[in-house]
């Protein structure tokens, strides 16, 4: 027994263990296909691959092209730029690498959180694992952004902040809602230092596609992608707060005031700004930003909540003595958030519950409201360091 918790603990056979996963899911997903299959088994991964062909040939990436794969890209044009690479490799090859870039920046991203020690990182390592392997699974970037949000928050606390700045830029522009994760620069000091790399860095990769297309071209594919950013607020309520209220309560039209609320919630804390000169309130307040992001998100899927069990673990094995509270929360979060998307989950519990009900969602969004709940009550004792 003693041998077996040494070799879980040991950060090599970790690395071990997310690259084989990482090489598993691509190829699991090749030998699914099927004679007759109209459509690949990694259609995110070609999705991705296609853009840029799109872009350079100035065809629009944002309209169908059941040609290459079906559903649409909903990436910014300089994502498609930064995948170009994958376009020299086969798609073997091409999955595999991008399993990886899903995988082994986060194992890095958890290593350089500053806790105490590797054996905490291990246990937030090993509660993500089947999470991210849902991601990789579909094919998805969540795995990638979770780590440039974790690189982001490391960097803040390393004073680097154009490191910082370039991490939630590249989260920007693969999806939107990294943006949110700037909100953090206003608890560090050089603030202004912050806001010259970020506009900085967000100019550079935002003039990324002028080297393959015109500026015609250009405008064209930023009218298609703001066009379907506004137009895909309304479609969908995503496996969120807003899932929930429609599937619980038949909530419908109050998306707006509900992420209103949402905001008003993330911003709060930044009112006790003197209590940020403690890392555990500030890891507290980054882990529920993690959270908050997918659970306010109307598009999240189940592959995006590799990014809120991220921050779930994050804040609870941060802990010396969890509460038996806090730990059945994060039992309850196993199985609802991470098991139920998998074989050993029960179907007919996830088809006539689970799925229907936003149910992977709630215990995340219990975990939210924990979080900023420890930061309430933060804000009545003097600031700690």
């Amino acid at each position: 027994m003693d041998k077996l918790k040494a070799l879980l603990l040991n950060r090599y056979f970790v690395f071990a263990v997310y690259t084989l996963f990482a090489v598993a899911a691509a190829i699991g997903q090749m030998m699914k296909a099927k004679p007759g299959d109209t459509f690949s088994r990694y259609n995110n991964y070609l999705i991705f691959k296609e853009s840029f062909t799109n872009l350079k040939n100035g065809v629009n990436m944002y309209v169908p092209h059941p040609e290459q794969h079906y559903d649409l890209y909903k990436y910014s044009p300089s994502f498609a730029v930064l995948f170009a690479p994958f376009g020299w490799l086969n798609d073997t090859a091409g999955l595999i690498l991008w399993n990886l870039l899903n995988a082994l920046p986060l194992l890095l991203a958890v290593f350089l959180i500053p806790y105490d020690g590797d054996k905490k990182k291990i246990y937030v390592l090993w509660f993500i694992v089947l999470e991210l392997m849902t991601n990789m699974q579909n094919s998805q970037s969540n795995g990638l952004i979770a780590a440039l949000l974790i690189g982001a928050f490391v960097s803040f606390e390393r004073h680097n902040n154009m490191m910082a700045a370039l991490f939630i830029i590249l989260s920007v522009y693969i999806k939107v809602f990294g943006l949110l994760m700037a909100v953090m620069f206003m608890v560090y000091e050089k603030r202004q230092q912050f806001m010259l790399w970020f506009a900085a860095w967000g100019i550079i990769i935002f003039m990324l596609p002028l080297l393959f297309t015109s500026s015609q071209g250009y405008i064209i594919q930023m009218e298609g992608w703001m066009h379907l950013l506004r137009s895909d607020h309304g479609i969908s309520d995503g496996i969120s707060v807003f899932g929930i209220m429609h599937s619980w309560f038949g909530i419908v039209h109050l998306k707006g005031a509900i992420l209103i609320f949402g905001l008003l919630l993330m911003l709060l804390p930044i009112l006790f700004i003197r209590h940020f000169i403690s890392f555990r309130f500030r890891l507290w307040y980054f882990t529920s930003l993690l959270v908050w992001l997918v659970i306010f998100n109307h598009r999240a899927e189940s592959p995006t909540y590799i990014i809120a069990t991220a921050g779930a673990a994050l804040w609870y094995f941060q802990k010396d003595q969890p509460s038996r509270f806090e730990t059945g929360m994060m039992i309850l979060l196993f199985v609802l958030t991470v098991l139920s998307p998998t074989d050993v989950f029960p179907r007919i519990l996830r088809n006539e519950w689970v799925v229907p009900y936003s149910l992977k969602a709630l215990p995340c969004v219990i975990v939210y409201f924990k979080i900023f709940a420890d930061m309430i009550r933060q804000t009545r004792s003097a600031p700690q360091l």
